[in-house]
């Protein structure tokens, strides 16, 4: 199959490339490099360093390229940068996303994988959090994710494409040759592993009080390697002639902040120095998302569900790569 992959420079988008490739498919990366890294890009794949907002762009890489599916990272991701800056998320995420699924639909685009988010899910009734549970977004970026589920709804309804939508919290964990290098950096894994490194002087959490074993906050932790692998089954369902589907993704089971910390401690070597700073408003005790739905139809299931093996693959690409992508 052939695949058109935006964001395909950005961390997990660039891991999925390179999961793909592995796999045997032909891989077209579309990516404006705001955030995303030219060195990241598998070499196997095409390139191709454009803006969704410039439709006259998309329409010239899928009218050549004539993928069979399109895998959808390209996005605006930081959920308090939504809130201080709305519509940013509401207009550019939304916009850029419909250029690409109309231009998909003109061209008779198969098959569509949206990388959506968990935080669809602010308020949950129920713990793990399933396909069932009521959507309340919690960003203006969650909102800007379920706008777009929304339209692709509509997509195969009148057109035909099929889509799926994949929710997730916190990706993690590295390859060999590619890990998470973001500016700024607000993902706890990789601002422990930066303490161990010496690039920071500590870690600071967010609170000490919530309603957990130890205090402080769990949350779903999933493998990068794993959520590619979800993206590519998913796609091979629905290109094969599978419905449309929305599946939540999870590692199965949540970790706290304090045990993060801990496990780093123990891979690294480093004592890597905590503060107990105040709470976050919004910050719920426990995110831990089902994946019962995709293990049941899709025989999905984590290949790297323990904490410390997921933190010892990043800490191996934060070693070899101290510096991320920069030469």
């Amino acid at each position: 199959m052939k695949i058109l992959v935006t964001g395909g420079a950005g961390y997990i988008g660039s891991i999925t490339v390179e999961r793909l490739i592995k796999s045997g498919a032909e891989v077209v990366v579309f990516d404006n490099l705001y955030q995303g890294h030219r060195d990241a890009v598998h070499p196997d794949a095409v390139f191709i360093q454009g803006d969704l907002a410039d439709k006259a762009a998309v329409e010239a890489a899928i009218s050549t390229h004539k993928p069979d599916g399109i895998m959808h990272f390209a996005s605006y991701t930081l959920v308090g940068e939504s809130v201080e800056k709305p519509f940013l998320y509401l207009r550019d995420n939304i916009v850029n996303g419909l250029n690409l699924i109309e231009t998909a639909v003109a061209h008779g685009v198969k098959g569509f994988i949206l990388s959506s988010t968990a935080n669809l899910f602010d308020d949950p009734e129920r713990m793990p959090i399933d396909e069932e549970e009521r959507i309340v977004p919690g960003s203006p970026y969650g909102e800007s994710k379920f706008i777009l589920e929304r339209y692709l709804h509509w997509m195969d309804h009148l057109y035909d494409m099929r889509y799926c939508c994949l929710r997730y919290f916190n990706a993690c964990g590295a390859t060999e040759t590619r890990g998470e290098d973001h500016d700024p950096e607000t993902h706890l894994i990789p601002l422990v592993l930066e303490v161990a490194l010496g690039q920071r002087d500590k870690i600071v959490i967010f609170g000490d009080d919530y309603d957990t074993p130890d205090g402080t906050c769990v949350r779903d932790y999933i493998h990068v390697v794993d959520l590619a692998e979800a993206h590519i089954l998913a796609m091979r369902e629905i290109l094969n002639g599978g419905h449309s589907r929305k599946y939540n993704l999870g590692n199965g089971r949540g970790f706290s902040v304090k045990q993060v910390i801990d496990t780093a401690r123990a891979v690294t070597g480093h004592a890597i120095p905590a503060e107990i700073g105040p709470r976050r408003p919004g910050d719920p005790d426990i995110l831990i998302a089902s994946s019962e739905t995709i293990n049941h139809e899709l025989d999905w299931k984590p290949i790297y569900p323990d904490l410390r093996q997921i933190i010892e693959m990043a800490w191996q690409w934060h070693v070899a790569n101290p510096r991320g992508y920069e030469k």
